[in-house]
C-alpha cells in the first residue's frame, strides 16, 4: 500500500498537461484513500497479533508493486501505470481476502471487500480518463 500511495503521490506532484488541475485532484483524493487503508491494514494486523511495518527498508523488503523512477511521464502514462498497479492491488486484496475466509477472519474480510470497492472504484476513473488521451 506505500508503494502505491507514494507512486500516486509523485505522480499527483508530477502531472502536467492541459488537464493538469484535473489530474492533480484526482491523484490527490486517491492518495488519501490509499493513505487511509494503512492505518486500517496495520491496525488489523495488530489485533490478530501480527507485526506491522516498521521502516522505509521494511516497505522495499515487502513491496509487491514496481516502483517509476522515470522523471518524465505522459499523463497517459502515468495513468496507465496506476490502472496496472490498481488492479494488481485488487488481485492481491482477492487472494488475501481468501485466505482470511479460510480462517473465518470475518473481521479482516469485511475490510478488504471495502478496500477492493475502492480500488475497483479508482480503476473504473482511471480508463475513463485514458479514453480522452
Amino acid at each position: 500500500m506505500f508503494a502505491l500511495y507514494l507512486k500516486t503521490k509523485s505522480f499527483h506532484w508530477h502531472t502536467t498537461g492541459r488537464h493538469f488541475r484535473d489530474y492533480h485532484l484526482l491523484l490527490d483524493e486517491q492518495t488519501e484513500q490509499i493513505f487511509s487503508m494503512t492505518d486500517g491494514i496495520a491496525e488489523r494486523a495488530r489485533k490478530i497479533c501480527g507485526t506491522t511495518l516498521r521502516s522505509i527498508s521494511d516497505i522495499t523488503r515487502n513491496q509487491r508493486l514496481n516502483d517509476s523512477d522515470q522523471e518524465s511521464l505522459t499523463p497517459k502514462d502515468l495513468l496507465t501505470q496506476l490502472c496496472a498497479d490498481n488492479k494488481e492491488l485488487i488481485r492481491f486484496l482477492h487472494l488475501t481476502h481468501q485466505v482470511c475466509e479460510g480462517h473465518k477472519d470475518v473481521a479482516t474480510t469485511s475490510l478488504i471487500e471495502n478496500w477492493i470497492d475502492e480500488s475497483e472504484r479508482r480503476v473504473w476513473f482511471i480508463p475513463e480518463i485514458l479514453a480522452d488521451l
